[in-house]
């Protein structure tokens, strides 16, 4: 044990150790005013004063008002933590109905060719965005019937999150591109993990969701890729209008018409293929 993490735990009194070691106890590394409240028996005040002293001797960071984070005792007087960004997703929700989404689980599930600098994530109710030591963790809106498609993920030992599975990643990518880095990403994403994607579970997600433009965007990348069958394209395309929808709506509104499954192409077939082969 170095020279600061037994300074530190010099200066942990009583009530401050027994916090402590009861958030560890309860896997709540990231906690509330509440919870001070609820371990301790102080007062709002008091809860809140014990907890500013708290990160002003390096013992916690804080995250946003009322939410802070314990300092792992090895990083010693660190006062800018925190943590697992997911981990910290999950409690700007509240743990409420979310979880991990866009380029955030393309992250997760190894699909992304690109870095990532925003944290994503998809909730039933407005929350505004955050940021947190430089990190932006973005709150995507979406209703409560479509909430599906979603899998416990360990980011941590001691920590799991909620995440949409591949098939639904793939399906939020096609739906709002601009979370993802464009459909390019998302068909980068397809291909690499096209020989573990049930391809059933992204028709099923696609015709649940029901929304136009993930069901061309779906039928056209999978019909490209040859990943699915005739009457697995037979399904998407019953669902079909006659309005056109961009392939990529971050993209200039160009392109050849594609009748068959609605688009424009803004992004030919053969620069798919070719940005899936580097």
């Amino acid at each position: 044990m170095n020279k600061d993490t037994v300074d530190k735990f010099k200066t942990l009194g009583p009530q401050a150790a027994y916090l402590v070691g009861t958030l560890y106890e309860y896997g709540k590394p990231v906690f509330s005013n509440a919870d001070v409240m609820e371990i301790t028996g102080l007062e709002p005040k008091s809860a809140r004063n014990f907890v500013a002293s708290l990160v002003n001797r390096g013992v916690a960071a804080r995250l946003k008002p009322g939410l802070f984070i314990l300092v792992p005792y090895e990083l010693g007087f660190e006062r800018e933590y925190m943590g697992n960004p997911y981990v910290i997703a999950r409690e700007l929700s509240n743990r409420k109905k979310y979880y991990i989404s866009h380029g955030s689980a393309m992250d997760i599930h190894q699909m992304l060719t690109q870095p990532q600098f925003k944290v994503f994530a998809s909730v039933t109710r407005q929350i505004r965005p955050y940021f947190v030591l430089g990190v932006e963790f973005f709150f995507v809106r979406c209703k409560s019937e479509h909430f599906f498609g979603t899998e416990d993920y360990w980011v941590t030992k001691t920590d799991k999150v909620r995440v949409s599975d591949p098939e639904r990643t793939i399906i939020d990518g096609l739906r709002f591109p601009q979370y993802t880095g464009g459909v390019s990403e998302v068909a980068k994403g397809l291909w690499i993990k096209k020989d573990e994607l049930d391809v059933n579970k992204l028709i099923d997600y696609a015709l649940r969701l029901d929304i136009g433009a993930v069901i061309r965007r779906l039928g056209f990348l999978l019909e490209t890729f040859s990943l699915g069958s005739d009457a697995h394209f037979a399904d998407l395309r019953q669902q079909l209008t006659n309005t056109y929808t961009l392939l990529d709506p971050l993209l200039p509104n160009e392109g050849n018409y594609f009748a068959r499954w609605r688009l424009r192409l803004n992004i030919a077939p053969e620069e798919l293929f070719s940005l899936i082969r580097t």
